[in-house]
C-alpha cells in the first residue's frame, strides 16, 4: 500500500508528525482490519463446523440406522426391519423392473427365511454416507457395499458382493436400491442357462 503525505507548505520540523500521526492512522487502521479478518474467519469456520456438525449427526444416525438394520437381517428379526422400514417404503433391485414395497418385502423376508435360507453374514461391510442437496434423488442417503456369505437350508452355500443404497427420511428406510450379480449367484448354486 502506498502512502501519499501532502507535504506542501510544511516545514521541516512538521514533516516528522505529519508521518507519524500518518503511519498511526495506517497501524490502527491495519490492526482493525487484521482483528475484522480474523472474526469474519473464525464466525466462517463456526458457520461451516455448525453446518457440517448438523450433518455429520444426521450421516451418523442415518448409518447406525443402516447397521440395525443390517444386523436385523443377520438375526432373522423381521420385527425389527419392519420397524425401520417407513409404510411407504420402495426397495428397487437387482433387476431393473424388481421393485417391492414394505408389506411384500416383508412377507417376502419372512418365507425365504422359513422355506430357503438358513443364515445370511455380511463380511467386509463398508458404509459410505451423503446428503444429494437437490434433484431427483434428493435427499440422505446411505450406502452399504459388502460380501454376502449366505447359506441355504439345502447345504448350499455361495458368497456374493451386494451394494445397497438406502433413503432415510424422518428416521425410517423409505427406498432402497440393491445391486448384485445374479448370473453369479446361480452359477455358484450350478443354475444353468442354455441360450
Amino acid at each position: 500500500m502506498n502512502i501519499i503525505i501532502n507535504l506542501e507548505g510544511q516545514t521541516i520540523e512538521e514533516i516528522p508528525s505529519k508521518i507519524r500521526s500518518q503511519n498511526l492512522k495506517q497501524s490502527k487502521y491495519f490492526i482493525m482490519m487484521k482483528q475484522l479478518k480474523k472474526i469474519v474467519f473464525l464466525l466462517s469456520v463456526f458457520a461451516a463446523f455448525t453446518s457440517c456438525s448438523t450433518q455429520n449427526k444426521a450421516n451418523v444416525k442415518n448409518e447406525e440406522l443402516v447397521k440395525k438394520y443390517v444386523q436385523a437381517v443377520e438375526m432373522n428379526d423381521a420385527a425389527t426391519m419392519e420397524s425401520l422400514l417407513a409404510d411407504d417404503y420402495l426397495g428397487v433391485g437387482p433387476s431393473i423392473n424388481d421393485s417391492i414395497n414394505k408389506p411384500d418385502a416383508i412377507a417376502n423376508w419372512k418365507y425365504s427365511m422359513a422355506n430357503l435360507y438358513e443364515s445370511i453374514h455380511y463380511e467386509k461391510s463398508r458404509i459410505l454416507s451423503v446428503n444429494v442437496p437437490d434433484g431427483e434423488n434428493k435427499g440422505e442417503w446411505v450406502s452399504n457395499w459388502a460380501e454376502l456369505t449366505i447359506v441355504y437350508k439345502t447345504g448350499e452355500e455361495i458368497a456374493m458382493m451386494a451394494n445397497t443404497v438406502y433413503k432415510i427420511e424422518n428416521d425410517k428406510i423409505v427406498k432402497t436400491f440393491t445391486f448384485y450379480n445374479e448370473a453369479d449367484v446361480y452359477e455358484q448354486l450350478g443354475v444353468v442357462y442354455e441360450f
